[in-house]
């Protein structure tokens, strides 16, 4: 947990990231737009695209604005870019890419068993000269043998985005950090007539990586947890720390929205940004897209407790959340290694990624000026961040799949189809069955 102290200091101070990535692929054989010419430009006289497969929907407009002003610097390079996300499957679309010879320049990857199992795509970026301005912390799950092989994109952080103003009017003068003060709060909004909860739990990746990922980060050594599950030593059912996220679950399902198994990313947001709900399990990625339809909500983050411990509960959920990768056969490579060069060392680049993006730094050259530019939530999560109150994301460290059966296991617990210690066999099996 220490670790998340030195990040979080920094993270007040500097910013760095990169969002979005790029897509369309490109065969590292056959990619023509990456033949001739010199790196950065068009020494031979063609244009060269970079096709980057991007996974962070919510800048997508951003990103867009981006291109035009990347390529009006960069005569002779084009930025080609598709976006997948949100209520998408990132992962099987970048397998589809792949499968069909269509492999992006750049795209992403979210480190430690997915960057073990796309290592045979991904170039070593060591010798990049941004490296040295990584927090150590985000350097973590890309680095393999000594070697870096993504760019973080950024931190984030994520618990109950609330709206504040609602809070007053239910007459919630305290923020609540306990499960137990969570139901209060949760009751005293609802005798308002005000929907406590607005869950968007069709997604997979809300309950797959997000929601379950809240016991795997309470353990008292997540790693080791996960070890020894790996091993055949520890078990989900029988965890205390399982026990108690399903009180939780069960909270936000006690005081939901209608159909929750319905609603999808797009419909959560604009049902909680439009006042319809006072909190939805999300984090600051969701800035923009609130910010789109309601600029003057009053925004604050909620940790997610399991329990009534207020020194293990008052900490929110903080990680990278995904990293640029760069495919080591693309024949635009140095073109693709330029591009994210500038975007974490030039000024119009770092522009992007603080005012346009609103991302939370994972480099330290990049600085937030005015903080307030990053909106509530990333301003919130920042300052946990520096009070070390923080707890870890784990979802990439689990079997490759598991995510996704995880949310099928956890869908059929909220439809009714299996009870609690069902829902335990059903998480452990699917441990079982995946791990490697």
């Amino acid at each position: 947990m220490s670790k998340w102290k030195l990040i979080g200091l920094s993270l007040i101070l500097s910013l760095s990231v990169l969002s979005g990535c790029g897509n369309n692929g490109n065969n590292g054989g056959n990619n023509q737009a990456g033949e001739g010419g010199s790196s950065g430009g068009n020494g031979g006289g063609k244009t060269k695209t970079i096709k980057l497969f991007n996974f962070k929907v919510e800048i997508a407009e951003a990103l867009d604005r981006m291109k035009a002003d990347y390529e009006k610097e960069h005569p002779g390079i084009k930025l080609q870019i598709e976006s997948m996300g949100g209520g998408q499957d990132y992962g099987a679309g970048l397998k589809a890419k792949v499968a069909s010879g269509d492999i992006p320049d750049i795209f992403f990857n979210g480190g430690f068993s997915e960057r073990d199992t796309w290592l045979e795509y991904l170039e070593d970026l060591s010798d990049q000269p941004w490296v040295n301005d990584v927090l150590d912390v985000a350097k973590e799950p890309m680095t393999k043998d000594g070697k870096l092989y993504g760019l973080p994109m950024n931190l984030e952080g994520y618990g109950f985005v609330y709206n504040k103003d609602l809070f007053n009017e239910a007459g919630i003068t305290e923020p609540p950090h306990t499960l137990t003060e969570l139901k209060a709060a949760a009751e005293k909004l609802k005798a308002k007539g005000i929907t406590p909860f607005a869950n968007g739990y069709q997604e997979w990746w809300v309950l797959g990586n997000h929601n379950v990922n809240v016991p795997f980060a309470h353990q008292p050594d997540p790693d080791q947890f996960i070890g020894q599950l790996n091993s055949g030593q520890a078990k989900i059912k029988g965890n205390e720390k399982f026990n108690q996220w399903l009180d939780l679950l069960d909270v936000t399902l006690k005081y939901s929205n209608k159909n929750p198994l319905t609603t999808d990313y797009n419909s959560q947001v604009t049902m909680f940004a439009s006042g319809q709900a006072a909190m939805m399990q999300q984090g600051n990625w969701t800035q923009v897209q609130i910010d789109q339809i309601n600029p003057e909500l009053n925004l604050g983050v909620l940790p997610m407790p399991i329990n009534d411990d207020p020194a293990e509960n008052d900490k929110l959920l903080v990680g990278v959340p995904n990293n640029w990768v760069v495919h080591k056969n693309s024949k635009v490579k140095q073109e693709a290694k330029d591009f994210l060069n500038w975007l974490v060392t030039s000024e119009s680049g770092k522009r992007y990624i603080v005012e346009e993006f609103k991302f939370i730094p994972a480099l330290k050259s990049i600085e937030v000026k005015n903080p307030d530019v990053l909106g509530d939530l990333a301003t919130n999560i920042s300052q946990y961040s520096s009070e070390g109150k923080t707890l870890s994301w784990n979802w990439f460290k689990f079997p490759e799949g598991a995510p996704n059966e995880f949310a099928a296991n956890i869908q059929a617990y909220i439809s009714g189809k299996r009870t609690r210690d069902q829902l335990l066999d059903d998480l452990n099996k699917t441990w079982n069955n995946l791990k490697k």
